[in-house]
């Protein structure tokens, strides 16, 4: 989930720091531009984390020690969709809420929709048809065909392309052929809704201090976890829209309450040090909750989900430490390339399955066995970078480009339009006209969301 602005310079969510001459005390920073790239190293975390859920049979076979260590961890790995879900209405309002949120634009929100098409809509094409291609396949060859193959059939396409498939049902198994694709037509709800929060968040902003949004934020996180106490369970009917809209919308409150923040150093390596301590906090409940669940409640790990938004506002302002680790070079590309390795790997992971129980293979703990599982991975990992730098980089600046093109023509044409008319009215050549082409605000960043 990804967009640049209209500057095309590098992904990325972004802070800046007040100029020599800026009214801000010299010892405080105040977030505007520049790159957080902590949080784009965040993403490969996330994606990484629902990898290794979708994998666990095969560590269980070839490393059972492993995996059982592990477990706590590993069994709760869809929560990282979750944290997708706060990270895209992060990023998301943090290149918007200027642009968007002071009055509704239908110009505005239709381009804003476009760009967010341009950045999922490419990768997800290509994987729906590698799997619907697969479905094909395992119909035509050997003697197991997918589970999914009943499911192929033009209105369930359509809802495919779409990105619509996830509407017409209360549960999200089997309702993707990609199985992943499920939190994209989630979150391209929740763009098509963005138009109008982001007009409800610009105002709520503009009354409340850092510290309430703050305090909203967490509270708008809440709702996962509140049915979770009341039914039991965190999966289901209809549980993925709470998930998508709330989350969605404490990522961008989240982001409303960063953007007022003015922090000191000290402040900002405080709040590297807290994201430390969160994380920490985070797996100590997940082994916590696995040797003491909590009576009547199946997925009691999915409490995690509640630090979430600390973890994101820790590492969008902290500094030093873990905000250092993900902003290495490697954790940040690996960032930009996690999008495509989460809609990718479910496609490595069915195509493997296939292939062992077609051919009776059985994975023994042996290192042969876990030099095969290591390059099933890497698989995924190079499948991954091969749709960053082939499909998804090229296709999103392509489309890009049809708007980009579209709006200079129309901003020449204004311009062109208010220069005869000075020439007609040398008067009216001193006033400024009331609905002139729009500036880009200072503070427009590029920023890469989940």
């Amino acid at each position: 989930m990804r967009d640049r602005g209209e500057a095309d310079r590098p992904p990325a969510v972004a802070v800046a720091w007040p100029e020599r001459n800026s009214r801000v005390p010299h010892e405080k920073s105040v977030v505007r531009t520049g790159e957080i790239k902590a949080l784009s190293g965040l993403r490969i975390v996330a994606a990484v984390w629902v990898v290794l859920f979708h994998f666990r049979p095969w560590l269980e076979q070839v490393a059972p020690g492993f995996r059982s260590a592990l477990a706590p961890v590993l069994n709760c790995g869809a929560q990282g969709v979750d944290l997708f879900f706060i990270l895209s209405g992060f990023v998301l309002t943090w290149n918007y809420l200027d642009r968007m949120g002071e009055s509704f634009s239908v110009r505005d929100t239709l381009h804003f929709l476009w760009l967010r098409l341009a950045r999922v809509w490419p990768v997800y094409l290509v994987t729906l048809h590698l799997a619907a291609a697969w479905i094909i396949f395992t119909l035509n060859v050997g003697h197991i065909p997918s589970q999914v193959a009943g499911d192929l059939n033009a209105v369930s396409y359509v809802r495919q392309v779409l990105l619509a498939q996830l509407w017409f049902q209360p549960f999200f198994d089997g309702s993707s052929w990609d199985g992943p694709a499920w939190s994209i037509s989630a979150e391209w709800l929740a763009y098509l809704l963005f138009g109008v929060l982001v007009l409800v968040i610009f105002r709520i902003a503009s009354a409340t201090r850092a510290r309430g949004l703050l305090w909203l934020a967490v509270a708008a996180s809440l709702p996962p976890a509140l049915l979770l106490l009341a039914t039991g369970h965190f999966y289901t009917p209809w549980s993925w829209l709470p998930r998508i809209v709330m989350q969605f919308t404490a990522g961008a409150l989240a982001c409303a309450a960063v953007r007022k923040l003015r922090l000191s150093d000290r402040a900002r390596r405080g709040a590297g040090y807290l994201s430390v301590v969160l994380g920490v906090a985070m797996v100590g409940t997940l082994y916590l909750l696995d040797a003491h669940p909590l009576p009547r409640m199946v997925d009691s790990s999915g409490l995690v989900d509640v630090l979430f938004v600390p973890l994101v506002v820790t590492l969008a302002i902290g500094m030093g430490s873990l905000p250092l680790l993900l902003s290495t070079r490697v954790m940040v590309y690996l960032g930009h390339i996690s999008f495509s390795l989460y809609m990718v790997h479910e496609l490595v992971h069915t195509a493997w399955n296939w292939t062992t129980a077609q051919f009776e293979i059985v994975l023994t703990p042996s290192w042969s066995a876990k030099l095969i599982v290591v390059g099933v991975l890497a698989v995924a990992v190079a499948g991954a970078a091969l749709l960053y730098h082939f499909v998804e980089e090229p296709a999103r600046i392509w489309m890009r480009r049809m708007v980009k093109a579209r709006d200079s023509q129309a901003d020449a044409r204004e311009s062109h339009s208010e220069a005869r008319t000075e020439a007609a009215d040398p008067a009216h050549g001193k006033l400024q006209p009331l609905h002139g082409p729009r500036q880009v605000p200072a503070n427009a960043v590029a920023a890469r969301a989940g």
